[in-house]
């Protein structure tokens, strides 16, 4: 039985060309977010009844959905609230994360002991469920859910931050920077910090992602982004009934790019992490 033998130099070959087809994905969905109304080739709320549910054709690339709209237009403007969204998740449970995380673990004692037991309690409730209780409390939309996921990441942040940090403080240069008399803050965010930000870009990228599918959840489920705005989520939930018809465009195009989406990220994330553990 013959054994095939991948060389070291070949898998690396593939990682990076894998690495790269992901990077140029997730360009291509901010450049698209950003000139969405430049490069979208109709208005994606303009209703045509005479064109519903219309196949991929020359006036109509991937067709349109059961009120005519053409569905190429809207995937594209779906991509602002599909990465806006997931940014401020991560951008908020990042600084979040972070803080909890570098005090944790320059302070110890009973200060870890409250932080790390506050973000076990944050931790044991699932973020779609605490969403879904705001949304029941203040009313569907972007902004409250995505605070709330913002808070439910935050452990996965903090407790990511508190055990790098602790191992980082072992190092021989955290004592020189002490006993030259630098301050516990000034030694974290001039020192500490940077040499733990690949880790923590890591863990960013990755959680992109997931925020990015939870979010499209919660638009599918009517408690997110609300119709007829463009949203990737919502475009799905609209696109039930078409199912039921035979068209199966509504809901491919939008789950599509999401799956393009996640999938792009998650790899970019993992290759991160790989880079920062040969590290």
């Amino acid at each position: 039985m013959n054994t095939v033998v991948v060389r070291p130099g070949l898998r690396r070959l593939k990682g990076d060309g894998l690495r790269t087809a992901a990077l140029v994905v997730i360009a291509l969905l901010v450049l698209t977010a950003i000139l969405a109304p430049l490069v979208a080739p109709a208005d994606p709320d303009a209703i045509d009844l005479s064109a519903t549910l219309a196949g991929p054709g020359g006036d109509h690339l991937l067709g349109t959905d059961a009120s005519g709209r053409d569905l190429l237009s809207r995937v594209i403007h779906g991509a602002r609230s599909g990465l806006l969204g997931p940014l401020g998740v991560v951008a908020i449970s990042t600084v979040l994360g972070v803080l909890a995380g570098l005090t944790a673990a320059w302070h110890g004692g009973w200060v870890d002991t409250l932080l790390s037991r506050s973000m076990e309690l944050v931790f044991a409730f699932p973020g779609l469920l605490l969403a879904m209780l705001v949304v029941a409390m203040y009313g569907p939309g972007q902004t409250g859910p995505m605070i709330t996921l913002a808070v439910a990441y935050t452990p996965f942040v903090g407790r990511m931050v508190r055990g790098v940090a602790r191992a980082e403080m072992g190092r021989p240069y955290i004592a020189a920077y002490r006993a030259l008399g630098f301050g516990g803050l000034a030694i974290c965010l001039r020192h500490l910090l940077p040499n733990i930000a690949p880790v923590i870009l890591a863990q960013s990228t990755i959680n992109f992602g997931y925020a990015l599918l939870d979010l499209a959840g919660l638009s599918f489920l009517g408690l997110g982004v609300q119709p007829p705005a463009a949203d990737w989520g919502a475009m799905i939930n609209e696109g039930q009934t078409a199912v039921l018809m035979g068209a199966l465009g509504p809901v491919l195009v939008p789950g599509v790019a999401i799956v393009l989406s996640v999938v792009a990220f998650n790899i970019v994330g993992e290759s991160l992490a790989d880079r920062v553990a040969r590290r």
